[in-house]
């Protein structure tokens, strides 16, 4: 290739036609050729120090070559700056810039367009600052009055600002200005161009700093508002799109500004909620859950229910050419592919309250006016409650009684509003709940399958209510014809209904809980006839749904006549899914609730299942590192769903797993697997460490001490989501290895003491089941090695209390008690100064069951007392809350 170095760089004949050739077989539909072949030749020239500038040359300057190949080595060029701009030659940088900025302004639209993603790449690898000639060239551009010019300038700028705004809001040296407060005012001033792409990139880019708010746009806001209302009514859908959004994220963001304008801005929403294009609606439908996610005063919004209610309404019925329609019709006999298969997600085990909300799994479904408008009346609904029923149920009456083939959709509309405000409105729904039921469950066998689905939802909507009239006869009654409901749809032919019944399903089954029990032969016969006959996709569902009846019924499932109904198929499903299927995560899932469920009960199908959990453990962590050898590419997700179930199975079987245990390596495959640098394996591996402690320590003993080291480096201030919730469990496994290895962990003990008092002393801002777990294994730490703990009990006896005051009544708290008993015996004085505080825990108590725990607390108590002459201890005891000392009066002091 051509002599590197010089300014004047020319490429070479040969190699600019070699290059060209293959780009044009790369992209040409007819040439079948090995494309990995034209691919790993690209690579080769690569390797050439030149080889981008050919690239850019073909982009920039081969005039004779198609537009689609010069697009092409555009593209290439971009991939490869990403990885080798840094690493590149001065001169070939300047280069392949010097050749860029002239296209800005090229007669093709797709070259521009390449231009301009290019660009981007170099500004967010070189700085604005690397590459000084750009901002003037965008501007000259921009000033040009050259459609071309100034389009290809806009295109640039718009996706700077989309991928990287910050760098025009920053200070660059050798500038008076940001380079922000340079391009606003020309943005603005296109706002009313004639060219709609103009107009419609200018906003687009402005919209792009509302969240940032650099001052330039601070101080411009009034002209930024006087903006939108011009664009508001454009001509062009996208245009009328972008003011919208600007207007949802102001009102997320920066609500005052939009405060002297609300009741326009709120007449324009109201409009555009009803546009033609569904997009701009869409975008429009968004403003109404972040006007009332920003917490701002409902009563600006009120007036306006009577005409939004409608317009929601009206959005909610199934649009012609909604994809959910052409789904509809999908009979249970087609089978899924791989492409239909929505993601899944596995959360890992967590040990305590979980603080977590539950996500919807809607995040792969495609968000439409339907669903936003949907939505749009849910918060509504929780913000107005029951005002907005008198406008709202006159609509639904009259769409639920339109009769006819026709008029489904209104129907289908008016069910799906009932199950939106089956929260917010329940007060004023409440009285009506039988008649809403009443007239749900005729629905459930409609003809149309998106009735029969929406009825399925909007019935586990009230499933809560339903459960908890079952009291008396005729709510039981209400209750057993919503379940047999559900059940028949569970059979439905129809795919979406069987999904839709399967997941009201599940609802009601973890609402009703043991009121299962009378029902569960045949809620098992309907779920394994489905089971059998369902296809992958809501065979998931079916999974979730036996998973929460084990969790709901618990031991109730433990029968022979119901073992019978529910362990064959599943028996055969498990034999049939190999160890590298995905399709083997829910099973895993279903097992670890039926092995907890069933307890001892689990012992006859055990073995297998401890033994292929090993087995897939093993050959993932070999997969890791040598895919080839272990004969599966590496999922992490076997190994958590893996170490999931074997958690199950500790719980279910108890002391009963130690024969499995011994008899196999899992104590050093979960040694490294709490080493493993995935934070939901380390998450699922120390949950099952402390599952192993409670009921086999023997077998962790010859590596304690290396637990224990891994264990107490998981709590060093955890910041993120992820890591709080290893530290969690970790912290759990330290103080169940604590009470069953005693004074042996006492080379570790200061360790994690000093990792756990500053989660005490900062608990306010934490999780709260990390704070729990942290004083029960202080409080364990302390029962086990008392002489070395209490040495430092001042420093952290007052918020140590504090935290075990919130602490429920069990067992777990039993143990922390006995560690502070067992410090205040090895050092009284330690405590002296928090006996307040102290004395407010142990008023926490609402009745401590074992006796001599009981006992030891009236000691230390009675110690206090003798101790504090003078009328100090009445002086403590006076500092105290009336029902504190009431609750103390049990100890006789």
């Amino acid at each position: 290739m051509a002599a590197t170095g010089s300014a004047s760089w020319q490429p070479q004949e040969e190699g600019l036609k070699e290059i060209c050739r293959l780009l044009e077989q790369q992209i040409s539909p007819s040439y079948s050729a090995d494309k990995s072949q034209i691919w790993q030749q690209l690579q080769h020239y690569s390797q050439f120090p030149d080889f981008n500038n050919y690239l850019v040359f073909i982009l920039a300057r081969a005039e004779g070559k198609s537009v689609e190949v010069r697009q092409a080595a555009g593209l290439l060029l971009k991939n490869n700056l990403r990885t080798a701009y840094k690493l590149m030659a001065p001169a070939h940088q300047q280069y392949i810039k010097s050749e860029l900025l002239p296209c800005l302004g090229a007669a093709d639209k797709h070259i521009r367009s390449t231009v301009g993603t290019i660009v981007t790449v170099v500004v967010q690898l070189g700085g604005i600052l690397g590459w000084p000639e750009l901002l003037q060239a965008l501007v000259n551009c921009l000033d040009s009055n050259d459609l071309n010019h100034m389009e290809g300038a806009m295109d640039a700028l718009s996706k700077i600002c989309e991928d990287i705004p910050q760098v025009l809001d920053s200070d660059v040296p050798g500038l008076a200005e940001r380079p922000i407060n340079i391009f606003l005012p020309r943005l603005f001033q296109f706002f009313q161009s004639l060219h709609t792409s103009l107009r419609k990139l200018s906003l687009g880019s402005v919209n792009q700093y509302i969240m940032l708010m650099p001052s330039a746009l601070y101080t411009s806001m009034d002209k930024y508002l006087q903006g939108l209302f011009i664009l508001a009514n454009d001509p062009a859908a996208e245009v009328r799109k972008l003011v919208c959004a600007a207007f949802v994220q102001l009102i997320e963001v920066r609500p005052s500004f939009l405060e002297p304008h609300l009741k326009n801005v709120i007449e324009y929403m109201l409009q555009v909620n009803k546009d033609t294009d569904d997009e701009v609606a869409l975008e429009a439908c968004e403003f109404w859950s972040a006007y009332c996610d920003a917490q701002l005063p409902p009563e600006n919004l009120r007036e306006y229910l009577p005409r939004l209610i409608p317009i929601l309404l009206s959005n909610m019925v199934y649009a012609d050419d909604d994809e959910s329609l052409v789904d509809a019709e999908e009979d249970e006999s087609l089978p899924d592919r791989d492409q239909d298969l929505k993601p899944r997600f596995h959360t890992s085990r967590f040990h305590g309250s979980d603080d977590a909300e539950d996500d919807d799994d809607d995040s792969f479904n495609v968000w439409n006016l339907r669903k936003c408008s949907a939505a749009a009346l849910d918060v509504l609904s929780n913000v107005f409650g029951d005002e907005i029923l008198p406008t709202l149920m006159p609509i639904i009456q009259a769409k639920l009684s339109a009769s006819g083939d026709k008029s489904w959709k209104d129907r289908e509309a008016a069910v799906l509003a009932l199950g939106a405000i089956g929260e917010g409105c329940i007060n004023g729904l409440y009285p009506h709940l039988s008649e809403i039921v009443a007239y749900l469950i005729p629905l459930l066998d409609d003809k149309f399958p998106l009735i029969r689905s929406i009825s399925c939802w909007t019935l586990s909507r009230f499933s809560k209510y339903i459960v908890q009239d079952s009291g008396h006869q005729k709510g039981y009654e209400q209750f057993d014809t919503a379940l047999m409901g559900l059940l028949r749809r569970i059979l439905d032919t129809n795919k979406r209904v069987q999904e839709a019944a399967c997941s009201a399903f599940a609802t009601l089954e973890e609402e009703a809980a043991e009121e299962l029990a009378p029902r569960l032969e045949i809620i098992l016969q309907h779920l394994m006839c489905a089971f059998g006959k369902y296809q992958r996709q809501n065979l998931r569902i079916v999974y979730d749904a036996i998973g929460t009846l084990a969790d709901a019924v618990g031991g109730e499932l433990n029968q022979l006549v119901y073992l019978e109904i529910l362990m064959p198929p599943l028996i055969a499903k498990w034999q049939q899914v190999s160890n590298s299927d995905k399709d083997l995560f829910p099973l895993l899932e279903c097992f670890t609730s039926i092995a907890q469920a069933l307890g001892t009960g689990f012992s006859q199908f055990a073995q297998p299942v401890f033994q292929r959990c090993i087995n897939i453990i093993q050959t993932q962590q070999l997969a890791k590192v040598d895919p080839v050898s272990a004969g599966v590419q590496y999922d992490k997700e076997f190994i958590v769903c893996s170490l999931d179930l074997l958690s199950g199975l500790a719980e279910g079987l108890g002391s009963g797993i130690e024969s499995l245990v011994s008899q196999s390596n899992l104590r050093d495959l979960l040694l490294q697997c709490c080493m493993d640098d995935a934070s939901d394996v380390r998450q699922s591996a120390f949950a099952l460490l402390g599952d192993l402690a409670r009921v086999c320590p023997v077998h962790l003993h010859p590596r304690l001490s290396e637990f224990l080291d891994v264990a107490a480096k998981q709590l060093n201030t955890p910041k993120s989501k992820e890591t709080i919730s290893v530290a969690n469990n970790a912290c759990w496994a330290i103080g169940e290895l604590a009470i069953k290895a005693r004074q042996e962990i006492s080379p570790i003990v200061l360790t994690v003491i000093s990792c756990l008092v500053p989660i005490l002393q900062h608990a306010e801002g934490l999780n709260k089941s990390l704070v729990e777990n942290s004083a029960i294994t202080l409080g364990r730490l302390a029962w086990v090695c008392p002489e070395l703990v209490s040495q430092h009990m001042e420093h952290f006896m007052q918020s140590w209390c504090i935290s075990l005051s919130t602490i429920r009544d069990d067992i777990e708290k039993e143990d922390a008690f006995r560690g502070l008993c067992a410090m205040v015996r090895a050092n009284p004085s330690g405590a002296l100064s928090s006996l307040v505080f102290m004395c407010k825990a142990i008023a926490s108590w609402h009745e401590i069951r074992s006796e001599e725990l009981h006992n030891e607390v009236c000691q230390v108590l009675h110690g206090y007392k003798l101790m504090l002459r003078n009328g100090a201890w009445d002086q403590c005891m006076s500092a105290l809350e009336p029902p504190v000392k009431d609750k103390l009066s049990k100890y006789q002091i």
